[in-house]
Formats: C-alpha cells, sequence, structure tokens
C-alpha cells in the first residue's frame, strides 16, 4: 500500500517513488464514471515516477455502500467484507506468484482508510501467502496546515483528528484545536461560538484547490457555496479543515 499524497505529484516521496518501481500489478478500486479522474490521476502519478516498465493497472469494481441505513457500524462492515472479496479474487487472478501487487491511497494510509484492515483481513484469511508493506505519504492534514501556513498544535496543547459524523455530534470537550475530515454535511455550521476559526482547503494540491478561512459563523455559507458547486462540476470532492478556538 503505497501513500502518494494529497494531490500534487511532486508530494510523493522518494520511498513511494522507489516503491512503485517494483509493482507488477496496481489494483485501483472502481468507482464509477464520476470519479474517472481520479483513475487517471493514478495513471499520471505512475507515469511520472516509474521506470521499470511495464507494469499493468487493473480496477476492482469498489461495491456500494448503504448509507441510508442507521446501523451505521454493520453497514462498514459489510461493505469491508465485500471489499476484501474483491480485492482477494483480484489479486488471486491478476497478481503471478512471487510478484508485487499495490494499491495507491490518496494522502496517508493511516488516516480513515480501511484498506490496511482489509489487505490484513485478505492476508489472515490463509488463501494466499502475502505480505503486506506499507509506505506512507504525505497527508491532506499536512497540506492542509502547509497551505494555509499554520501550525496544527499549539504551545502546551494538544490536537484531535475526528470525522464530520462525530462531529456532528459537538464539539469535543476541552479540545481547542480540532482536525475534521469526512464531512460531506458541512458539520461545522452548527458552531456560531465566538472566535471559533475555520481552516479550510478542498483538492489540495492540484490545480481545483480551493482554500478559505475565517471565523465560522462569518465564512460558512461561502463554504458550503463553493463545495456544492465544486462537487457538482468535478463529480467528487476531498476535503478537510481545522477549527480553532481564540487563545483563552
Amino acid at each position: 500500500m503505497i501513500g502518494v499524497g494529497a494531490g500534487d505529484p511532486a508530494q510523493v516521496t522518494m520511498q513511494a517513488v522507489r516503491a512503485l518501481n517494483e509493482v507488477d500489478v496496481f489494483l485501483v478500486p472502481d468507482k464509477g464514471a464520476e470519479t474517472r479522474d481520479l483513475v487517471a490521476a493514478r495513471r499520471a502519478i505512475c507515469d511520472r515516477y516509474i521506470e521499470r516498465p511495464p507494469y499493468r493497472f487493473v480496477e476492482v469494481a469498489d461495491p456500494t455502500r448503504d448509507r441510508t441505513t442507521p446501523g451505521y457500524r454493520a453497514a462498514v462492515e459489510d461493505w469491508r467484507r465485500r471489499r476484501a472479496d474483491a480485492f482477494e479474487r483480484a489479486i488471486l487472478d491478476e497478481v503471478p506468484e512471487g510478484g508485487c501487487g499495490a494499491v495507491l491511497a490518496w494522502g496517508d494510509p493511516a488516516f480513515y482508510d480501511s484498506t490496511i484492515a482489509m489487505l490484513d483481513d485478505i492476508a489472515g484469511r490463509g488463501s494466499l501467502a502475502m505480505r503486506v508493506e506499507v509506505v506512507p505519504g504525505i497527508s491532506s492534514v499536512q497540506a492542509l496546515a502547509a497551505r494555509h501556513r499554520i501550525a496544527l498544535t499549539r504551545v502546551g496543547r494538544a490536537v484531535q483528528i475526528t470525522t464530520g459524523r462525530l462531529l456532528a455530534g459537538g464539539l469535543p470537550e476541552g479540545v481547542d484545536d480540532l482536525v475534521v475530515m469526512l464531512d460531506a454535511d458541512c458539520s461545522f455550521r452548527a458552531f456560531d461560538e465566538e472566535g471559533l476559526r475555520i481552516y479550510w482547503g478542498a483538492y489540495l494540491g492540484t490545480d481545483d484547490e480551493i482554500l478559505v478561512a475565517g471565523e465560522v459563523r462569518r465564512v460558512a455559507d461561502e463554504i458550503v457555496r463553493l463545495r456544492a458547486r465544486a462537487r457538482s462540476r468535478t463529480g467528487w470532492i476531498m476535503d478537510t479543515y481545522l477549527l480553532r478556538r481564540a487563545e483563552r
């Protein structure tokens, strides 16, 4: 599993480049027509850095997840199982014995990405002998801080990373610096606390990059409009943000 950065091909590390040049088959999740440009972006990274052809791209149909059921955890576990089934079959069918297959992960595989767990699940099934190696990448969290020219931490304080689903339950008690990922519902709109700032970014490191910073109650509507317009244009969006309370 290779982390390839948040979007800018220049963020691909030297370790990732070395790993790319060892791969025989790249297994690429296929999520339909709306995300074809994400597949193209993966191909562009490989074309730019791989000096040892030939290599192959194999697209693996990514199963849909039930996003309407109230049983969130059960739905995610079912989706993960079906995804592991699809990738296990692709590895067995497409990766030669003794060969190297790879999955390219946006950002860093350590942040809210289920692929490591999926590969561990496949390895634990015993149907094939495989060794899993993870190559870290530049995460959207790092890219966000760099593009806004801020540090994620302040003196004597911690930073917490969470999801939009969890943020919908309220700001965590005692947390002044909160990184939020996977927030399709723009949960930040619920907070009008004086001095609460947001540093938001979408398509970080790409030509479509959008950045907004300011007090939440003043820029929330602007972010919602920009996000909706961008998603309508491209068919997808990847964004993240930092919520920061004022100094006490």
